[in-house]
């Protein structure tokens, strides 16, 4: 069983890494390093991974039968974890219009 406080602290630290490194990486390609850019992407890409696996596990450990309690903290995770994928994307598309 996974405790749930370190699991959330583990989505919230993994998702605003990937964030960060995210905006790191349209800032390099205002500047017109595209390949740190892209290079930076693929590093916010782990930390993504990373929470999202976890994300996953809070999910199979749930199996649909509300045995988590549903806090504020889980749901600031969440919060976290869906505004660094969008994030992530954006700053992909972003970035190849820098590149043009």
């Amino acid at each position: 069983m996974i405790e749930l406080e370190e699991a959330v602290m583990e989505i919230i630290v993994n998702a605003g890494q990937s964030r960060s490194l995210c905006f790191e990486a349209l800032r390099a390609a205002r500047e017109g390093n595209i390949g740190e850019a892209k290079a930076l992407l693929q590093q916010a890409d782990g930390f993504s991974r990373q929470a999202h696996q976890m994300q996953t596990k809070l999910i199979e450990q749930d199996a649909g039968e509300a045995r988590q309690p549903m806090t504020l903290i889980m749901v600031h995770a969440q919060d976290h974890l869906m505004t660094s994928l969008l994030a992530r994307e954006l700053s992909e598309e972003i970035i190849h219009l820098y590149q043009r």
